[in-house]
This record gives C-alpha cells, sequence and structure tokens, in this order.
C-alpha cells in the first residue's frame, strides 16, 4: 500500500489474454467485426489506458506500467478530456472540487500533481465522472480486462436475444428450453471453467434440466 492506494492485484496480466479469447470467439459467433469489439480508441476512452498501451496488451506485448501517481494523473486528465459537460466543455477545478466534496485548493494540488490521492479521493473523483469503482488507480491489463469483461456481457446477451428470437418460430419444447433458457449460452462459458469438476457440476445441472423436458412424440 502506498499513500493510501492498493496495488491492484498483478493476476490481471494473465487474466486479459483468456478474456481477449472469449469475446474474439464471441463476435465470431455473433458476426460482429473484430474491429469493432477490439477498437482501441473506444477501449482507451472506456478503460482509461492510453491507446498506444491498448495496442500492445491487446498484442500481448509487455507495455510497461505507471507508478501509482502517474496512472492516476494519466486517468483523470483522460476523464476531463472525454466526460464533458452538456455544453461540451471540461469540468472546472471547482465544480471537480464541489463535486468530490473537496476544496478547490485539494482539488488543483491532485489535478496538477502537487499531491497524492488517497482511494477516499479517487473514490470521489470517480462518483463525480461517474466512471466505475478503480477507473483511476487499477493497472492497465486488469483496467483493460475489465472493460472487455463488459464487452462480454453485451456479446453474450446478444446472443441470448438473438436464440430467443430464433426460438420464437419452433415448436419443439426441447428446442425452446435450449433457446428461451440460454443453455447453449451456459455450456460455451462452462467451457471456459478451470477444471473438469466446474464442468461436471454444470454439465449434472444440464441434464436434469432436459430430463424435465420432452419432446413430442412422431
Amino acid at each position: 500500500m502506498t499513500d493510501g492506494l492498493e496495488v491492484p492485484d498483478a493476476t490481471a496480466t494473465v487474466l486479459l489474454p483468456a478474456v481477449v479469447a472469449r469475446v474474439a470467439a464471441l463476435a465470431d459467433r455473433l458476426g460482429v467485426a473484430h474491429t469493432e469489439v477490439f477498437d482501441v480508441g473506444r477501449l482507451s476512452v472506456a478503460s482509461g489506458v492510453p491507446e498506444p498501451v491498448v495496442k500492445a496488451l491487446l498484442s500481448g506485448r509487455p507495455a510497461g506500467e505507471p507508478d501509482l501517481q502517474a496512472r492516476f494523473l494519466q486517468r483523470l486528465d483522460l476523464l476531463r478530456r472525454t466526460r464533458l459537460k452538456s455544453n461540451g466543455r471540461r469540468h472546472t477545478q471547482q465544480e471537480i472540487a464541489d463535486g468530490a466534496g473537496m476544496s478547490r485548493q485539494q482539488a488543483g494540488a491532485l489535478i496538477n500533481g502537487d499531491r497524492r490521492p488517497t482511494m477516499e479521493h479517487c473514490d470521489a473523483i470517480q462518483r463525480f465522472f461517474r466512471v466505475h469503482a478503480g477507473f483511476l488507480t487499477a493497472e492497465d491489463p486488469e483496467a483493460l480486462a475489465g472493460t472487455l469483461q463488459r464487452s462480454e456481457q453485451e456479446l453474450l446477451q446478444q446472443l441470448a436475444d438473438r436464440e430467443r428470437a430464433a426460438a420464437k418460430a419452433v415448436d419443439d419444447p426441447l428446442e425452446r428450453l435450449l433457446q428461451d433458457h440460454g443453455v447453449r449460452g451456459i455450456a460455451w462459458r462452462a467451457a471456459q471453467l478451470p477444471t473438469d469438476q466446474h464442468r461436471d457440476k454444470v454439465a449434472e445441472w444440464l441434464d436434469m434440466l432436459l430430463e424435465s423436458v420432452k419432446r413430442p412424440e412422431s
């Protein structure tokens, strides 16, 4: 811990490639272009990670890591450039101070790098800009992995919606079960589980669910 800021879990460096692979596979199933789901500019704005670092991390290359102070300043600058007021202008130091519940002097010192932020400062500023917890502090791989996980959830929802739409024209109750309950999506995600024991648990549940539905007799 440094000046109240905790160092994020370094396992995100290992997690990121797995998330990238899952998002790519989902995009392929849905026919979504990789250039869309892995748009560097969009991912940078959503995660706070600089575009060159996003490119490097997506390619599996090390990109270095700024210290906590540099990361905070980098992310805060991005927030001020991309989360604008309704009139298209940046929030002033006074507006940030008022919204984050601190003095203008405190806000100015944080923005200018004259004072190291605490977790309380980070939480208050994140709430003001309406971004998720950890936006200002997460290491680059962790921040990018989190953004891609949110993209993954959106793609899974699209897949479920598509399968539900297809099931409306199907009379087979077993097929409707597979579609309506998102069983195919569950099975696909089960394949990502780390051990056979985890996958066996899912398989047992699916077997019980499928046995409860009978196909119409020919």
